[in-house]
């Protein structure tokens, strides 16, 4: 009567043993595979300008590897797991204005860092989705085989041939991992770490954020140390310049919205001057824009080593209703599907409803490396494309929806639809010299208005990197009551640090 109850019971015990068990070598074999699949991975990303390697590594610090002629820098403890950065290639005119390119980037290097962050959780969590799987390999197995063909392999591992059989299994992953194999000396370990503060020596001033950064030195790269030094300078004067144009932006004395009014921030012509982004944004914020509307020129060439100016466009505006017009240096297609990509509306000349209640009408300039796309027909000059946007206003105005805004990179491109009389407001960029607002009366008597921004990254011709502008930056200002605009306003920053808040301009849309 006794042993009735504990049959049972020592079933059930041996079952839990062995659930136990398989349990804890699904677990070790998960963790395992999963923690060497991400230790070996690698991404390859555009970052600051290169096509770049992202490897994690275990040593909390993050190293750039910047290729022969440059010395590698250090950043210590970033955190629990560290990344490996090795710089490929990219487009460049000279070493000095790479190093002066590294210096800029450096001055908000937001946008850079969260790239890296969202790659390195992107590899740990592909490695860990990997590792489930491999863990749930025992498990699956041990179901398969079910209680009778269980018992006979555990039978057969007390025979000699499942000995040997239990030993290659073992042996296995020692064989794959082969730990006696060891990598040649190399060039790097003969050479040694050294802060910027050491390398730099007691005369020179040096940023605190900067100082503990450290330079991988040897007999070849010290003779770089006027580079980094130079690179140095570069981020310490636009560091400088950028953060005081951004806090004394959010004093300025813009127009504020009335109730049921929606303000936009209109920006164009950055040419990758990702210093001002940041003083956009202030600017828009202090104004209460809630908007951005981008006319282009995004970059100087449109390909993809300009990827950091267009993650720091999309990262200051994140949480902003976004969209944007391709400009005639935003060469193929590289900037428009980028931004779309990252949450951005990019206008292909189609109607599309606008945030504040009204329609917003674009498309890309035709002049982008002979794109002037329009649906799947390629080819058209700049005149036909501004036809079709005409086309595209009329027809919606007929359908009694008339366009609020026009959003080009040119605002020429949307004069037919001004003259037709069928959009109240053209805005764009373009020439880096503003303009308007001007008034266009249409056919049938109907005004609309046009728009010229200046250029918000303060570029000279297509070139905006630098410590500061180096001309006039600047942004606008569109207000907008009951769907359609009603006031503009230009805010404009100085090469020399000051600012020129522009009046409001109301303008009267047709009726």
């Amino acid at each position: 009567m006794t042993d009735g109850p504990r049959a049972p019971r020592a079933g059930r015990s041996r079952r839990l043993l062995a659930g136990a068990l398989l349990l804890a070598v699904s677990v070790v074999i998960g963790v395992t595979v999963a923690v060497s699949l991400f230790l070996s991975s690698s991404r390859t990303v555009v970052l600051v300008g290169h096509d770049t390697v992202v490897r994690p590594t275990t040593t909390g610090d993050a190293v750039v590897q910047t290729g022969p002629l440059l010395p590698d820098f250090r950043f210590r403890d970033v955190g629990p797991v560290g990344v490996t950065l090795t710089l490929g290639k990219t487009e460049v005119g000279s070493i000095e204005e790479l190093v002066q390119r590294y210096g800029f980037i450096a001055n908000d290097p937001t946008a850079q860092v969260g790239k890296v962050r969202a790659v390195v959780v992107d590899m740990a969590v592909s490695a860990a989705v990997r590792g489930l799987a491999a863990g749930l390999i025992p498990v699956a197995v041990y179901l398969l085989l079910g209680p009778h063909r269980r018992g006979e392999l555990f039978r057969g591992v007390r025979t000699g041939r499942g000995a040997v059989a239990a030993v290659l299994l073992v042996s296995l992953p020692v064989l794959l991992w082969q730990p006696w194999e060891s990598d040649e000396r190399t060039q790097d370990e003969q050479e040694s770490w050294q802060t910027l503060a050491d390398l730099a020596g007691p005369d020179v001033t040096l940023p605190a954020e900067a100082r503990d950064i450290e330079v991988r030195v040897g007999p070849v790269t010290t003779e770089t140390k006027k580079l980094v030094l130079s690179a140095v300078d570069t981020y310490d004067r636009s560091k400088a310049f950028y953060s005081t144009a951004a806090e004394e932006a959010a004093d300025l004395d813009v127009r504020q919205p009335e109730d049921g009014e929606t303000l936009a921030l209109l920006v164009s012509d950055r040419h990758d001057n990702i210093g001002m982004d940041r003083v956009a944004r202030a600017i828009g914020e202090a104004a209460g824009a809630t908007v951005v509307l981008d006319a282009g020129d995004d970059t100087s060439t449109g390909q993809p080593w300009e990827a950091f100016s267009l993650d720091s466009l999309a990262g200051t505006f994140d949480d902003w209703d976004r969209f944007g017009v391709a400009g005639n240096h935003d060469h193929g297609s590289f900037v428009s599907s980028y931004l779309a990509d990252r949450g951005w509306t990019m206008l292909d000349g189609e109607v599309v409803d606008a945030p504040w209640g009204g329609t917003l009408l674009g498309v890309d300039d035709p002049r982008s490396s002979g794109l002037g796309s329009w649906r799947d027909e390629s080819g058209l000059s700049f005149t036909e494309v501004g036809t079709r946007l005409a086309d595209a206003a009329c027809a919606a105005q007929e359908d009694g929806e008339r366009v609020s805004t026009v959003l080009v990179h040119d605002a020429n491109l949307g004069r037919e639809a001004l003259n037709r009389g069928c959009v109240d407001l053209v805005v764009g960029g373009h020439t880096h010299v503003h303009a308007g607002p001007d008034a266009v009366e249409g056919e049938d008597g109907e005004v609309g208005w046009t728009w010229t921004n200046g250029t918000t990254g303060g570029a000279a011709y297509a070139i905006a990197v630098g410590s500061k502008p180096r001309r006039d930056a600047e942004v606008s200002l569109v207000t907008y009551a009951d769907g359609r605009p009603v006031g503009l306003q230009l805010v404009r920053l100085r090469t020399d640090g000051s600012w020129l808040v522009g009046d409001w301009a109301p303008v009267t849309p047709a009726p």
